[in-house]
């Protein structure tokens, strides 16, 4: 597949970062990809720069059907996707967000596994309370996310020649459903809604082999390929906010502290960098 080069923002060995739109870009082969690890908008009025994450509910769940469908295409018979999302939300009136979405994606085609429940001890922030020590109408707010594991054709990954780099303790911790570790920054990595590198790791070590390759369709922050970068996954992020896709790269150069030997060729590197800094 020929790659446009405008479209590339940052390119290493391993590591791929496209400056588009998810639902148009046709840079990913279908049948490609391991893994898919993401995070998608959440449609709570979070203020990103390039999307509207405040559209009725209907409009949000048919961008919903359409991102899922294309990742299906995108992902290999034996691939998998670690969806990270809200469990329920009550902003513009209480819609079951987790349910609805694994119904969608079951009529798409992808088959359910699991689900992990995400602690992220963030229940002192909340300031939603509904009725006040009162039975009128009071809010049950749960503070955890959830992460859908879900697979397309077939569970069982053929393990013949491949790699994996769990290890005992992660992996007897890790297949417990109940994660608790803390979310990101939004001062720190200038995101209005990013996930901790944490989540990304545990899916990639939990699900592929070493050399697999990794796809993250929201990629914002970028956490998913600090991830790849680490454990030695190829990482396909796509990014439709150019700012965004800086801060990916930043992250991953600092972060994943990628080598400059890793680079495909200088000359393609030169050019790709001439273009970011116009």
């Amino acid at each position: 597949m020929e790659i446009e080069e405008d479209k590339v923002y940052y390119r290493t060995k391993n590591i791929i970062i496209y400056n588009d739109d998810f639902l148009a870009t046709s840079h990913i082969e279908e049948s490609s990809v391991d893994l898919i690890v993401t995070s998608p908008p959440y449609n709570l009025d979070i203020h990103y720069n390039s999307f509207d994450d405040k559209i009725p509910y209907k409009k949000y769940l048919e961008f919903t059907e359409f991102w899922l469908e294309k990742a299906y295409k995108l992902s290999k018979e034996d691939g998998r996707l670690c969806l990270n999302i809200p469990l329920d939300k009550n902003k513009g009136g209480q819609q079951s967000v987790y349910a609805d979405i694994v119904t969608i994606a079951k009529e798409i085609g992808w088959k359910y596994h699991s689900t992990v429940v995400w602690n992220e001890g963030n229940i002192s922030r909340r300031t939603a309370w509904g009725s006040w020590l009162s039975a009128s109408a009071p809010y049950v707010i749960a503070p955890v996310e959830m992460i859908v594991i879900m697979h397309k054709k077939r569970w069982k990954k053929l393990s013949k020649g491949k790699k994996s780099d769990i290890t005992k303790d992660e992996f007897i911790e890790w297949t417990n459903g109940l994660w608790t570790f803390s979310g990101e920054s939004k001062k720190r990595v200038k995101h209005p809604a990013p996930f901790p590198t944490e989540l990304p790791k545990r899916c990639i070590k939990l699900f592929t082999f070493v050399g697999d390759t990794v796809l993250d369709p929201f990629l914002g922050s970028g956490s998913t390929l600090i991830a790849c970068a680490f454990l030695n996954r190829k990482g396909i992020g796509v990014e439709i906010d150019r700012n965004y896709c800086e801060i990916a790269k930043q992250r991953v150069i600092q972060d994943g502290k990628i080598l400059q030997s890793t680079l495909f060729d200088d000359t393609k590197s030169v050019r790709t960098q001439s273009k970011e800094i116009k």
